[in-house]
């Protein structure tokens, strides 16, 4: 491809893109997703770091460090390396994700609209609602997220840089690697079209609505350690209010806890257990978190 046409290319693709103004971080692992965002953004010509985190998940994993270096030189961008130690274990995705997030901080992530479609899968059969269906929007925190998975590997491909495949998004262990590798393929087979657009306008229409919500659950229930108001106010918002309180690192309650909180705040009784080892008490008409 020459030069001029790959620039036509990339620059089709930065104008569905929403990079902050300013220096960016950006959290590149060296997969193609994260790769074509590194290329998106210094097309911006704002100054750009790498962010690289290894979880040390993989017995080679260090070696991704020499294909970020090379990717940096060749952008003329700075980078920045962060090790976390997960380990193997139960809920390895999760663990690993919010060790990441906590050195990331504010880093710009490669989520694709592909992400998306998969994160309303998981949610939803993890019985989640509107909050957690309109997961990943768009803004400067994931700002190729309208973009498919298909283009950011065309865009790699086309500028000619390496890329990492990591052998755990084949892991069939993982339910995000099946739903990618199987359902969704499934899914577009049965709806006879690409169904990842239409989860995508999903989560979108859900995001208004539950941006209505907030609203009115921050009218209606200003301090959610107020019994009183959260016991008067209708259900979808006290529970909603409580929610919003007792999330901790991105984890919200189950729908179980918020039930039990509900009766704590109602009077039913006069205090409940959480998981991680926290409890809701109610004395004089406030809601505190306490160590169980």
């Amino acid at each position: 491809m020459s030069e001029a046409a790959f620039a036509t290319q990339r620059n089709e693709l930065l104008a569905r893109c929403t990079f902050a103004t300013g220096p960016l971080r950006l959290a590149v692992s060296g997969g193609p997703d994260s790769t074509a965002m590194a290329l998106l953004a210094v097309a911006t010509g704002q100054p750009c770091t790498l962010v690289h985190v290894d979880h040390g998940l993989r017995a080679d994993s260090a070696a991704d460090r020499a294909l970020i270096v090379t990717l940096a030189n060749r952008l003329g961008a700075a980078v920045e390396f962060h090790s976390v130690a997960v380990g193997e274990g139960s809920n390895v995705e999760a663990r690993a994700r919010v060790a990441r997030h906590r050195v990331l901080g504010g880093a710009a992530t490669g989520h694709t609209a592909d992400d998306r479609a998969e994160s309303v899968l998981i949610n939803l059969i993890r019985g989640a609602g509107a909050t957690g269906l309109s997961t990943l929007r768009p803004g400067t925190q994931h700002p190729i997220l309208d973009l498919r998975r298909s283009e950011t590997h065309a865009l790699c491909a086309a500028a000619g840089v390496a890329v990492l495949d990591d052998p755990m998004n084949h892991d069939p262990r993982f339910v995000r690697t099946r739903l990618r590798l199987e359902v969704l393929p499934l899914l577009d087979a049965v709806a006879q079209r690409a169904v990842a657009p239409l989860l995508v306008r999903t989560a979108n229409l859900l995001a208004d609505d539950d941006a209505l919500l907030d609203d009115l659950t921050t009218a209606s229930i200003p301090d959610p350690t107020d019994a009183r108001a959260v016991a008067a106010a209708p259900l979808p918002l006290a529970r909603r209010a409580l929610r919003r309180w007792l999330t901790v690192d991105g984890y919200a309650p189950s729908a179980d806890e918020l039930e039990r909180v509900l009766e704590v705040a109602r009077g039913a009784v006069v205090a409940c257990e959480l998981s991680g080892g926290r409890r809701v008490a109610r004395r004089n008409q406030r809601l505190s978190i306490e160590p169980s």
